[in-house]
């Protein structure tokens, strides 16, 4: 079977409420972005930035990665990446089999992940995939900001939560992570072109804007999405205090 031909880009936004030009923060000499454009060159030949400012895209261009520019009034990530395909593809005369949509505050993803991501795409029948990892403590369960993910036995995404589910009826709260194997969602995501295509041109959906998780619209739709299991931790960068912490824990 022929090698699916993939294409990674990293959305990235210079405004941002918690963390305004969140992508050009220093890290120890380099930029965010190029931190994280240089782990995702590990793992993918063929990475572009996908912007929507200048100083992203010029930033870019200086450390000698690949760049495009899109629009300004991209409603999510999937979106953006949904524009620079069709850019890329056109700049290149070629086509891409599929798109790995790398989080753009995650300096220090291992390029692991990408790989165990995009070897879901051997199967032809695989649509979107995603990572998930095992949640091993009860802080992490009831955490409205880590999503919680139910997975078939055969590791397709049943549903997406920000509440822990299932509900164990019968056991203490606390003891919820230790009577049930729940998983994390890492949000690292990666699709068949022709899926990316289809999927941005759905409308918002009612469990999504319930829980406010994008994926749920693929779900309600009738996409499947495809999960596999690791052990690494993936850390993002939301606020300059997670930088900071971040840089006193001696990553880099």
């Amino acid at each position: 079977m022929k090698e699916p031909k993939i294409l990674g880009l990293i959305p990235a936004r210079y405004a941002s409420t918690r963390f305004p030009g969140k992508p050009l923060a220093d890290i120890s000499g380099k930029p965010m972005i190029q931190r994280v454009y240089e782990q995702a060159s590990k793992a993918i030949g063929a990475v572009y930035v996908a912007t929507d400012d200048y100083r992203i895209f010029n930033a870019v261009k200086a450390f000698g990665g690949k760049a495009v520019m899109t629009d300004t009034n991209h409603q999510s990530g999937t979106d953006r990446c949904k524009e620079a395909l069709m850019i890329v593809e056109h700049q290149e005369g070629a086509t891409y089999d599929v798109v790995v949509n790398i989080q753009g505050d995650e300096p220090f993803i291992k390029p692991e992940l990408i790989e165990a991501l995009s070897s879901c795409f051997q199967n032809p029948q695989t649509e979107i995939a995603t990572l998930v990892k095992p949640l091993k403590n009860n802080e992490d369960l009831w955490d409205s900001n880590k999503p919680k993910v139910v997975v078939t036995p055969g590791l397709e995404a049943i549903y997406f939560s920000r509440s822990p589910i299932p509900y164990l009826r019968q056991q203490p709260k606390e003891e919820w992570h230790l009577r049930h194997h729940y998983y994390l969602h890492i949000g690292l995501y990666a699709y068949r072109s022709d899926i990316l295509k289809e999927i941005t041109r759905l409308q918002p959906s009612v469990l999504e804007m319930a829980e406010s998780l994008e994926q749920l619209r693929w779900i309600e739709n009738g996409y499947k999405i495809t999960v596999r299991e690791t052990e690494h931790d993936s850390i993002g960068i939301d606020t300059p205090e997670d930088l900071e912490r971040v840089l006193k824990s001696g990553l880099i």
